[in-house]
């Protein structure tokens, strides 16, 4: 239907011939190329279900992730300003039937006050999030919410440097006024792309209309967005079916548009209250097919920013950093007035349920022991690297240039002003090894003059 080919992408599903492991190795040969794969080649890649050519994909994704983007972790932290929501989404917490929850929109010094606690965590990017289609939540409101948070500066003078949104689809009109706001990506889940389970679980809400969600990034770059992000929520269909239809949406953008997604984002579906889809998911997603589908993702595309949050566990969540994750939440809170809450000892209940519930301050130092980068890194977005300029960065690999020595600078200024001291001891062995593997002599050279001048209190540097 429309440009997702349900009938096309089941055929493929359904092919029942054995994975050959030459056809394996083939299409994992061109994945390394880093130019993407086509449908039928991902489908080859879903169908694995033995250890040998798992591995073989597993080392694939992490090599691909590597080229494009190097060892960082880019980190987060989700921003719920509203649990007002006039849909009805039977896996969702925040769905309008549920009475259980206490509803609240934050005020502007609400909002400062979230902010202000996430700043002093580390964060240097937030993801602003809220029910959708609510008068009380409006656009104007969104908007003023946004300034909000760039106005506060904590207890060390770090202020938050780049808010990604996730909200509901906006309308052509809307995305001209929201193409002059400073944010970075604007993120539309589609849940699932098969259009009959998408009726069943959205059965009321302007969220019910399939059509309307699904040609949201459409409006949006046609109306100026740089940057877009796309995503489904595994559990609800058939996890094949939904990775290839990730896919042929990224490629339907990347055609009509020349931007493929800048971020894909895989959550599954967690327990909340008063969700029924959520208490007895319809198409569970086991740990071994997820590691798979990340895997997999990556291969197909190869330059999209991959985010997981702390939906899952610990163990699971440090084990996908090597699958092709690029980009994680840390420390997150999804009730409202969440951050101040958790200063005081308690919290309201939140959209879905959490399974990393460590602090920043863990995530990131086992981040550092794991020899990845924790990176707070803005650069890109700041400087104007974004939609078509990004994509010809990020496709041939050549933005690690960038991300690696950011990667350094953004967590040097952590470690300084944020870090325990076994967390500065790891991370300062770590940017010391990290220096040695640039291979551009000038940048290089130039991160190390920006690392001294951070120990001597100047902030953001950026190439």
């Amino acid at each position: 239907m429309f440009f997702i080919d349900e009938n096309y992408l089941h055929q493929l599903i359904d092919k029942k011939e054995k994975v050959d492991s030459k056809r394996v190795d083939d299409v994992l040969s061109k994945a390394r190329e880093l130019k993407g794969l086509e449908l039928e080649e991902v489908a080859v890649l879903l169908n694995i279900d033995d250890s040998e050519n798992l591995n073989k994909l597993f080392s694939t994704a992490l090599f691909i992730k590597e080229e494009i983007y190097g060892n960082r972790l880019v980190l987060f932290a989700p921003l719920y300003i509203s649990n007002y929501c006039s849909n009805n989404c039977l896996y969702c917490g925040f769905r309008a039937d549920n009475k259980a929850i206490e509803r609240r929109t934050l005020s502007l010094e609400e909002i400062k006050e979230e902010t202000k606690a996430i700043l002093e965590q580390g964060h240097k990017r937030i993801l602003m999030l809220m029910g959708e289609n609510h008068k009380q939540t409006g656009l104007d409101y969104l908007i003023s919410a946004i300034d909000s948070v760039y106005s506060v500066k904590d207890s060390k003078g770090s202020s938050i440097r780049r808010i990604n949104i996730e909200i509901a689809p906006l309308t052509d009109n809307e995305f001209k006024v929201l193409r002059d706001v400073k944010i970075g990506t604007y993120t539309v889940f589609q849940e699932t792309y098969h259009y009959e389970t998408y009726n069943q679980m959205h059965p009321s809400g302007k969220k019910s209309d399939y059509e309307w969600r699904l040609f949201t990034m459409d409006r949006a770059l046609s109306n100026g967005m740089a940057d877009v992000g796309i995503g489904a929520l595994f559990g609800l269909y058939d996890y094949k079916f939904e990775v290839l239809a990730l896919i042929q949406h990224s490629k339907y953008l990347d055609e009509k548009f020349g931007i493929g997604p800048h971020t894909i984002s895989i959550p599954r579906i967690k327990p909340a209250i008063n969700a029924p889809a959520s208490q007895n998911i319809p198409h569970q997603v086991s740990d071994n097919d997820f590691k798979k589908l990340v895997a997999v993702i990556r291969c197909a595309v190869p330059y999209t920013g991959m985010i997981l949050s702390t939906r899952e566990p610990k163990e699971l969540r440090s084990e996908l950093f090597n699958y092709g994750i690029s980009q994680i939440s840390a420390g997150s809170k999804t009730n409202i007035g969440g951050y101040k809450q958790a200063l005081g000892g308690f919290s309201e209940i939140g959209q879905f349920s959490l399974n990393d519930c460590r602090t920043s301050g863990e995530v990131i130092q086992d981040v550092i022991k794991q020899g990845y980068i924790p990176s707070f890194c803005t650069a890109c977005y700041r400087l104007g690297r974004v939609g078509e300029d990004f994509m010809d960065q990020a496709k041939p690999g050549l933005i690690k240039i960038f991300c690696q020595p950011n990667a350094l600078t953004t967590l040097k200024e952590y470690l300084i002003d944020y870090a325990d001291e076994e967390t500065k001891k790891l991370g300062d062995e770590l940017i010391k090894k990290e220096l040695e593997t640039i291979p551009n002599e000038h940048i290089k050279n130039k991160t190390i003059e920006y690392l001294k001048k951070i120990e001597e209190g100047e902030r953001d540097l950026y190439f």
